[in-house]
């Protein structure tokens, strides 16, 4: 009986020290150190959140740059992330590519080089914010011409909104999609 009770008095603490402080003590850091990333990284435009930093949005209209596929079946929506988990010879995947491949090229009719892998692949969480300079590149014309902009100054933009690797060594540069596309809204409002 008395080890049951020593049992059932460790298994109080350890749930109250690991179910209840440590979580707390992590949130309440987490608030007081990084505030806007333990917050969601929310984008604010006029005291209205338009997005997170952190997971992917569908831009359709040509005023905007275009992220990566979202592997979710509801667009980019956080409770569905995860890869779609096709092969190279899934006929869904090769489909859903083909598809994309028309799709954008009817878009962007003056592009007639290799398009991004990035653009025609979803991340591994199928939510990922960030494309490659090259696939912001290719988009330029497309952006340019449906905001009036010379495509030199959006090429600008890309450049200010462009990531090195992360402390100068893991992974690749990378633009995130909704900052350039709230940075084009700011200097160029997107005509209606």
């Amino acid at each position: 009986m008395k080890q049951l009770i020593i049992a059932i008095k460790a298994t109080i603490l350890l749930t109250v020290l690991t179910g209840l402080v440590y979580p707390l003590a992590v949130t309440g850091l987490a608030q007081i150190l990084f505030p806007h990333a333990a917050n969601g990284s929310l984008a604010v435009v006029n005291g209205k959140t338009v997005g997170s930093e952190l997971i992917g949005q569908s831009f359709t209209s040509p005023k905007y740059f275009q992220g990566r596929p979202s592997a979710a079946g509801n667009g980019y929506d956080g409770l569905s992330s995860g890869g779609s988990n096709y092969g190279p010879t899934n006929q869904h995947l090769a489909d859903r590519v083909r598809d994309d491949v028309k799709k954008f090229r009817a878009e962007n009719p003056g592009y007639t080089g290799p398009i991004p892998a990035d653009l025609l692949t979803a991340s591994g969480s199928g939510l990922d914010p960030d494309i490659s300079p090259a696939s912001a590149e290719v988009q330029v014309a497309r952006v340019a011409a449906a905001r009036g902009m010379s495509a030199e100054s959006v090429r600008q933009l890309v450049a200010a909104h462009t990531e090195g690797r992360q402390y100068g060594l893991f992974g690749e540069p990378r633009v995130n999609v909704l900052e350039l596309n709230l940075a084009l809204d700011q200097a160029v409002p997107a005509r209606k």
